[in-house]
């Protein structure tokens, strides 16, 4: 019979694997990023690291942005939970996004961007993938609340999801949430003329 002790400290463990990952995953990309970087942030010993990621770095940096990207789902959600229509949520997912970043003293942008953008395993490129799909979809399900058609949707999310990547990086470069409240507005009137 297993431990229920046990099992809660290895899950502990394995969290705060997974979050120390995300965290400098989110900050400094993955080529960067260390296993003795994690192993420092994490505060976990490094035997627990192989025991619980026997795949190595690429499956501990997996299944880090995968809780990331549930974790920015989940905030997008909530953020736009009971906006009344699109211009409302997409101000609110755009003051969440810069109140993250500008809180995080312009470390924080996308918690994929910085992985992303390097050149990776094709299981780590799939990871990304799906965070990015997972926004798209959250768009797409958003847009079809307010009468759109699923195909110009997803062309809609698509160039919205860009845009805001975009202006996270250029809001991070610059230290600066005024990229991100000018896509804010470009892409809330670009909804306006779509819809009318």
């Amino acid at each position: 019979m297993t431990d229920p002790a046990a099992t809660t400290k290895g899950e502990r463990t394995r969290k705060k694997l997974v979050d120390a990952t995300a965290a400098l995953l989110r900050r400094q990309g993955y080529h960067a990023t260390g296993l003795s970087d994690i192993v420092a942030e994490s505060g976990a010993p490094r035997g627990s690291l192989y025991f619980y990621f026997p795949g190595g770095k690429d499956e501990l940096a997996i299944a880090a942005l995968r809780a990331s990207g549930v974790a920015w789902r989940a905030r997008i959600l909530d953020a736009i939970h009971g906006a009344p229509d699109l211009a409302t949520a997409l101000d609110a997912i755009v003051t969440a996004v810069a109140d993250d970043l500008e809180a995080s003293g312009w470390d924080n942008g996308c918690p994929v961007a910085g992985v992303a953008l390097e050149s990776t395993s094709d299981a780590v490129r799939a990871a990304v993938v799906e965070h990015f799909e997972s926004w798209l979809d959250v768009s797409v399900e958003h847009l079809a609340r307010f009468g759109m058609a699923p195909a110009p949707a997803r062309e809609l999310a698509l160039v919205a999801l860009s845009a805001l990547e975009g202006a996270m990086l250029m809001a991070r470069v610059m230290r600066s949430r005024e990229p991100l409240l000018l896509v804010g507005r470009t892409l809330r009137a670009l909804i306006a003329r779509t819809l009318s």
